[in-house]
C-alpha cells in the first residue's frame, strides 16, 4: 500500500526552525523560516469564520515541529498554515529545486508550466484542475477541460472528476489538492496520464512518484521582501512578476535512471548466483542447488523491473 501522502510529508519535515515570518494573505500564505514556503490560502474569505483566526498574532517565534502536523487539520486555514511550513523546511533541504529545470517563459509567468508542456499535449485529451487566468488564450487549439470547485463559464464541476480524469492522457493538478484532501483520490484517477503536480504549493519531494506523480511544476523564490509585500498587500499571480520563478522536475526521469540502477544491480547479482550454480552441478553435487529459490526470485524482480521501465519510457515516446 503506499504511503500516505501525509505521513510523506511529515516523515521528510523533520528538520526543526524557528518561525521566523508567517503572511496569510488574501491568495497565498507565506513561511519564512530558514527559507521560504508558500502555500495557497483558502478561498473562503466571505465566510464570516474566517474573519478572524483564533491563533493569529501567536505563529511566530514558534519551532516548525509545531506547526508541519496541521497539514492533517480539516481546517483550511490550519492545513495551508501547515503546508506552508513544511515548504519552507523543503525549499531548504531539497536537491530537487536546484536541478529543476528553470522555465523562462515568452508568455505570462503564471502560465509558463503549460506553455512548457504545450507542444506535447497537441492531439491529447488534457484535463486541468483548477481554473487559471488567461488559459484560455494559452491553450488554444487544446482539447482541454477544467475542473473547479467553483466553475465558471466553461469549466466543469470538480464532481465530474471521476468521469474525465480516466480518459485523459494528461492531467495538471493543483497541489491545493494536497491541503484540501483531494489529492489521494485526484491522483489514483490519473494513474493512466502524466500526471503534472504544480503551483507555489508544491512540495520538493521525489517520492511523489509513488503516487503517480510524473511531472514537479513548483516554483522557487528569488526575492523574499518583494514577494512578501505583493502576498501581504493580497497579489495573486502577481507573484510570479516580483520574485517567485517556475521550475520544472521530470519525476519520471529519476524513476527510470533508478529502475536503470536496479535492472544493473539485480542482473550482476543474478549472473553472480547463476554462475555459484553452474560450479554446483559442475561438481555433480546431489540435492537442490542452495540459492536456487533466490534466483527465482531475482527472476520476477527483474521481470517486474522490466515492466516499470517500458510502462514510463511508454508515457514519454
Amino acid at each position: 500500500m503506499k504511503e500516505e501522502i501525509y505521513d510523506l510529508l511529515l516523515d521528510v519535515s523533520t528538520d526543526e526552525y524557528m518561525i521566523e515570518e508567517m503572511v496569510v494573505g488574501l491568495t497565498w500564505t507565506f513561511c519564512k523560516t530558514e527559507s521560504v514556503g508558500l502555500a495557497m490560502s483558502p478561498v473562503s474569505w466571505n465566510d464570516p469564520s474566517s474573519r478572524t483566526l483564533e491563533w493569529s498574532g501567536k505563529l511566530r517565534g514558534r519551532r516548525t515541529s509545531d506547526l508541519v502536523s496541521w497539514i492533517r487539520d480539516w481546517s483550511p486555514y490550519k492545513a495551508s498554515v501547515g503546508m506552508a511550513v513544511i515548504n519552507s523546511l523543503l525549499n531548504h533541504s531539497s536537491d530537487l529545486i536546484n536541478n529543476a529545470q528553470i522555465l523562462r517563459p515568452r508568455g505570462p509567468a503564471n502560465l509558463a508550466v503549460f506553455e512548457h508542456f504545450r507542444d506535447q499535449l497537441h492531439g491529447k485529451r488534457v484535463v486541468v484542475i483548477g481554473r487559471y487566468p488567461g488559459l484560455d488564450q494559452c491553450l488554444a487549439g487544446i482539447d482541454y477541460k477544467v475542473l473547479e470547485r467553483q466553475p465558471g463559464q466553461g469549466d466543469l464541476p470538480d464532481t465530474a472528476a471521476e468521469y474525465v480524469i480516466r480518459e485523459a492522457d494528461w492531467v495538471f493538478l493543483t497541489s491545493t489538492s494536497i491541503t484540501n484532501k483531494t489529492f489521494t483520490r485526484l491522483s489514483e484517477l490519473s494513474q493512466d496520464a502524466n500526471l503534472v503536480l504544480m503551483g507555489p504549493t508544491t512540495p520538493w519531494i521525489g517520492e511523489l512518484a509513488e503516487f503517480g506523480v510524473d511531472y514537479l511544476a513548483g516554483v522557487c523564490v528569488t526575492n523574499t521582501d518583494a514577494v512578501k509585500t505583493t502576498i501581504s498587500e493580497g497579489g495573486g499571480t502577481r507573484i510570479f512578476d516580483t520574485g517567485v520563478q517556475y521550475r520544472v522536475a521530470d519525476l519520471g526521469a529519476r524513476e527510470m535512471g533508478w529502475i536503470e540502477t536496479a535492472i544493473s544491480d539485480t542482473v550482476v547479482l543474478r549472473e553472480q548466483i547463476k554462475s555459484e550454480m553452474d560450479s554446483w552441478y559442475a561438481t555433480h553435487k546431489r540435492g537442490y542447488f542452495p540459492r536456487k529459490t533466490e534466483l527465482l526470485t531475482l527472476d520476477t524482480e527483474l521481470s517486474k523491473l522490466d515492466c516499470q521501465f517500458k510502462r514510463l519510457w511508454d508515457a514519454r515516446h
